[in-house]
């Protein structure tokens, strides 16, 4: 029937061409008569030029019309081509034909069933159906034919197939990886480059993991969720591994203590050069066996300078004493002293820029640079956070000698009391510290005013970028940061929540509570995933010292409970979620309150989780840059251009300010810094300065 209604409707459409064709035609030769009478009277020249003029006229309509003709077939051949795609007729037969041959009898569909099941499919008449939803469709009528042993054959048809191609989707992209034709893989990471076999190594184990973390590993809901931008789910590439996110590395315990590294014991330093080789070691072990970013307290290395100026006191004075002046020895120990400084900094530098991890790329390591007033040590570390600071300033060279900013170490530094440019006595660093952020972009900053505020009163480093921990007490009652992680991030999408419920508040809150749950239960998948791993997936890490010292063997799982370790939701476009929901902006006061009431609800969630399980929820912001421009582009393609929401091509970064906003830096700061204490367990407020020269 549908073949024999398609037929008809060829034949129609012919017949109506051919009418046009024949009604133009002779509207054509009543016209020509006409002119041709009336030019006739006027003289035989004029008809003549009549003549001329409609041989032209025609053959230019002529011309026209096979070029639109072409043009026209040409344009339905692709569209055709596009739509195949989607929806191919033989394909179906072929597939429910494979599934017949496995059922006998009456549970086989006939020819005319399986055409009554593809003219239903046509009949629905939408432009793009995609592979999984005519398999639904295929099911549900199969079933109404009462063919329930054929649907069950499809069924596994159907799957075998989806594997088929998600396998072959990997294998397009690991293919277009080593050709160097996967742009989407060599721009998501401007610190690794795809060209290197060490990279592609590492990307290559990326997809894999994908893969299976999308077929195999994760709940369906949850895959699908990541797909269609409800939610995203960090680091899926690793996913495979029971590895975690980032960390503070517990340094002091393994310089104090010694460590081991492939076996090999390596004992407290006796040195200030010995101990930097040795922190650098460790940074590019624990980068190999972890998948986020890690930090370094430059504090811990203030025992070791001293070592080295008692080292050389103890030398010189024994070799000049009584000889030399003791002006002249304690001139050359000062010597001595800076000499080692600067080649131990130097060493960080260098290690850490040339060192490469397993996963492609230098390790990503921040040194954290703040003076502890009550610490034995301060003279030391003061000297070591201006060395630091003078060799970022000079940069480092590149491979044809021109001085460049390194990526890594990413430096913070912390203002205090002592050091806000109030007559403090370590202002010179921070004057320092400005000249370097003016010439190198770093060192970022931390008020440690503001973090005891918003931390009971603690001062540690982020976990590598912008990663908190919270707080948290040891059996004794004391606060312990260093030697604790962060066990992976989802990330949730404000504004498509805000999309669907077009600015109905009720609908809004209701399905941010539907998402959250989802949130909830895919981090609870990154926490299982961690539960029973044993120590020996990383020695560096779980046995000598970077997080703890377990035996070999040993369970990691106390570490993930109790808070010890972190579990963070990110979120993502605080103002285009007020913009859809109230119209205007965040900065707006109608606007701030509603983005405050979303920041508290999240924070609250995270804390009902925390107190619900027992584990380290925390409310992360600013999760990932090239998530802004992941959760636009899949809500661009669902629901359109939307102005000041899709139409940019990208969301703003958890509760910062739109970048096309008017606003000077100081209200940015100061606008911003409300929602931070809100945003626990990560935040950050930066503003983009083309040159800050000429403010020194």
């Amino acid at each position: 029937k549908q073949i024999k209604k398609q037929q008809n409707n060829k034949r129609i459409r012919r017949i109506v061409v051919i009418i046009f064709i024949v009604l133009f035609a002779i509207t054509s030769c009543v016209v020509m008569r006409g002119n041709y009478l009336e030019y006739k009277e006027l003289g035989e020249q004029y008809v003549q030029e009549l003549l001329t003029n409609y041989k032209v006229k025609y053959s230019v309509m002529a011309i026209i019309f096979v070029f639109l003709y072409f043009l026209i077939y040409v344009t339905n051949r692709g569209i055709k081509k596009g739509l195949r795609e989607f929806f191919d007729r033989e394909k179906i037969e072929v597939a429910i034909e494979k599934a017949n041959k496995e059922v006998r009898g009456k549970e086989k569909a006939t020819k005319d069933e399986i055409n009554e099941i593809i003219a239903y499919i046509e009949d629905l008449g939408k432009k793009r159906m995609l592979v999984e939803d005519i398999q639904d469709v295929i099911e549900e009528k199969l079933m109404e034919l009462d063919k329930y042993e054929l649907a069950k054959k499809y069924i596994v048809y159907r799957y075998t197939r989806a594997l088929v191609r998600k396998s072959n989707t990997t294998d397009e992209s690991i293919l277009g990886l080593i050709k160097n034709e996967n742009k989407e893989l060599a721009e998501e990471n401007s610190n690794k480059n795809t060209m290197l076999a060490s990279t592609q190594r590492d990307y290559i184990a990326g997809e894999v993991s994908r893969d299976l973390t999308k077929r195999i590993l994760l709940p369906e809901k949850i895959s699908k969720a990541h797909e269609e931008g409800i939610l995203h789910f960090h680091d899926a590439d690793y996913f495979v591994q029971p590895i975690f996110n980032c960390c503070l590395i517990n340094i002091g315990d393994m310089l104090d203590n010694g460590t081991a590294m492939n076996g090999k014991m390596i004992e407290t330093p006796k040195s200030f050069q010995v101990a930097c080789t040795v922190t650098t070691q460790i940074i590019a072990a624990v980068a190999s066996n972890q998948y986020g970013g890690q930090s370094v307290d430059l504090k811990h290395l203030g025992k070791y300078l001293r070592r080295s100026h008692d080292k050389f006191q103890k030398r010189l004075t024994e070799k000049y004493g009584g000889k030399l002046p003791k002006q002249t020895i304690d001139d050359m120990i000062r010597d001595r002293v800076k000499e080692e400084l600067a080649a131990g900094v130097q060493t960080i530098q260098y290690q850490i820029n040339t060192l490469m991890t397993t996963n492609g790329q230098s390790p990503f390591v921040t040194l954290f640079l703040h003076l502890e007033p009550d610490d034995e040590y301060i003279k030391e570390n003061a000297m070591i956070i201006e060395e630091v600071l003078k060799q970022r300033i000079q940069g480092i060279k590149n491979e044809v000698g021109v001085y460049v900013t390194p990526a890594f170490p990413k430096l913070v530094y912390v203002l205090d009391e002592h050091n806000c440019l109030k007559g403090g006595k370590y202002d010179y660093l921070t004057r320092l510290a400005v000249k370097c952020s003016a010439k190198r972009m770093y060192p970022d900053y931390i008020s440690a005013k503001k973090m005891k505020e918003n931390y009971e009163g603690n001062v540690f480093s982020p976990m590598g970028c912008r990663s908190f921990l919270v707080p948290w007490k040891d059996e004794n009652g004391n606060y312990k940061f260093e030697g604790r992680f962060n066990q992976g991030v989802v990330s949730i999408n404000l504004p498509q929540i805000a999309i669907i419920a077009q600015g109905d508040e009720d609908k809004f809150w209701k399905l941010f509570d539907e998402r959250l749950e989802l949130c909830r239960e895919a981090l609870m998948c990154r926490h299982y995933a961690l539960l029973g791993t044993s120590s020996d997936i990383s020695p560096i890490h779980w046995q000598n010292g970077a997080i703890a010292r377990l035996k070999k063997g040993e369970k990691i799982d106390k570490y993930l409970k109790d808070g010890y370790s972190t579990l963070s939701l990110g979120y993502i476009g605080i103002y285009e979620t007020t913009k859809l929901i109230k119209g205007v902006s965040h900065t707006t006061p109608e606007g701030h309150d509603f983005a405050i009431k979303i920041m508290k609800y999240l924070k609250d969630r995270t804390n009902l989780w925390r107190k619900e399980t027992g584990l380290g929820f925390s409310l992360y912001g600013t999760p990932a840059e090239s998530l802004c421009y992941r959760f636009a582009r899949i809500d661009k393609e669902k629901f359109g251009s939307i102005p000041d929401v899709t139409d940019k091509g990208y969301y703003t970064n958890s509760y910062h300010v739109d970048v096309r906003e008017k606003i000077d830096a100081f209200h940015k700061l100061k606008f911003e810094s409300e929602f931070q204490p809100l945003s626990a367990g990560g935040a950050i407020s930066y503003i983009e300065v083309p040159n800050m020269k000429n403010n020194l």
